[in-house]
Order: C-alpha cells, then sequence, then structure tokens
C-alpha cells in the first residue's frame, strides 16, 4: 500500500547498515566487473567478487530482522502491485513509498539472486571445482547484472523526477519526507561500523596472501657473464 500521508517533516527512513550496504555493494561489483578480464588484477577481482557475497549474505538476514523499511516483507509484492505501480508511473501519477517501490523490489530481488549466483560461479570457477561451462555462467550472470542496475538507475532517475524527490540523496543520508510515526527510530550505526571494519579486515587479509613481486637483481660476475 502507498504512503498517502503528505507531511513535509523529514524522517529517517533508511538505517546505517542498508545505506552501508547499498554503497559497498556498488563498489564491490563495479570493481569485480571492471577487473574481470585481467590476470594482473585477479586478486582484486576475486576479493571484491567474495565482499558481495558476504554483504549479499548479510542483507538476506538484515531482510528479516532488521529496521522497517530494510525488511523485504514492506517492500516486496506481487505481480499485481507491480503493475498497479507501473501504471501509476505511466499516468505521471505516480504511488508513494516511503521505503522501496514495487518495481524498485523487483530490481533488488533480481540484484541480490544474480549477485549470489555470480558469487556461487565465481567461486566454483576460481577454485576448478566445476566444468568450464560454469565460467560461461558466471560471465552471463554478471552482465545480466548490468543490464539490471541499468534498469534500476532509470527507475531511481524516473521516480526521483516525478516524485521531485531525490532518492540518490536520501540512500546516501537516510531521509525522507513523511509524519513522524512512519520514520525508524534506530539508525544501528554500530552494526554499520562493523560492517565496514569486517569489510577492511577481510581486504587486508587478502592483500596478506599476495604474491609477493620479486624485485631482486641478479649480478653476474664477469666470469659468469662469459659462459
Amino acid at each position: 500500500m502507498s504512503d498517502v500521508n503528505q507531511s513535509t517533516q523529514k524522517i529517517r527512513v533508511w538505517d546505517a547498515p542498508v545505506r552501508v550496504f547499498h554503497w559497498l555493494l556498488v563498489l564491490s561489483f563495479a570493481g569485480a566487473y571492471l577487473t574481470a578480464e585481467s590476470e594482473v588484477w585477479r586478486l582484486v577481482h576475486v576479493t571484491l567478487g567474495y565482499t558481495l557475497g558476504g554483504l549479499l549474505a548479510f542483507r538476506l538476514v538484515w531482510g528479516v530482522i532488521g529496521t522497517r523499511y530494510a525488511r523485504f516483507s514492506s517492500f516486496v509484492r506481487g505481480p499485481g502491485a507491480v503493475i498497479r505501480y507501473l501504471k501509476s508511473i505511466k499516468a505521471k501519477q505516480p504511488e508513494h513509498h516511503l521505503g522501496h517501490n514495487p518495481a524498485g523490489a523487483v530490481a533488488i530481488v533480481l540484484l541480490v539472486l544474480l549477485g549470489l549466483g555470480i558469487t556461487a560461479t565465481g567461486y566454483i570457477t576460481y577454485n576448478d571445482l566445476g566444468p568450464g561451462w560454469i565460467s560461461e555462467l558466471h560471465d552471463l550472470l554478471a552482465n545480466a547484472m548490468v543490464l539490471v542496475i541499468i534498469g534500476h538507475l532509470v527507475g531511481v532517475v524516473t521516480a526521483s523526477l516525478q516524485h521531485k524527490e531525490n532518492l540518490v540523496r536520501s540512500m546516501v543520508t537516510g531521509f525522507k519526507t513523511g509524519s513522524a510515526e512512519q520514520g525508524i527510530r534506530r539508525t544501528w550505526t554500530v552494526v554499520a561500523v562493523a560492517i565496514v571494519i569486517a569489510v577492511l579486515g577481510f581486504w587486508w587479509l587478502q592483500w596478506q596472501s599476495a604474491p609477493k613481486a620479486d624485485n631482486t637483481v641478479a649480478i653476474q660476475t664477469p666470469t659468469e657473464a662469459s659462459k
């Protein structure tokens, strides 16, 4: 159901863990995608891929126990709700939702599923645990995720213009417009900090396992050079 209360009060909608998850996911996928074809950046690609999987695992848990608008139950709807929302967009009378709208929810579910598939196929490929077509599936899923992201961005821009609210900024600040009772009570900053520490710690451990460059230069004696 759309939120019809048109109060102009600024309220907190997105908690800190959701916002940190969102931007770390953007960074991880973008970095992994851009380094996919480079052997030099292979460890970076793998590290960011594992980070992606870990972030998605957290989001699945937070989607059940998190704050009001973070829970899947608050925004995942059936096909009827999605169609109704799209019709309202087409009619330029969009339903207003404080959390994710039904169309955005579809994109989120697809991104989660694709991300988990990418992580799983990437792990199998990297550790040589399956047939060669798994690698091709890995690439296919990654490209499909790019298409979903493009669609998601188009939706964000469209909704921002029609609702006259900056959805990107709200995912940075956590604030949107609504009545006081619609806002969340806690931001759970400590959980967000724990996510950042866990990610940075994992990256540090991965860096320690990176092969060290051999900068030693062999010095030949005149006798050895003449041989």
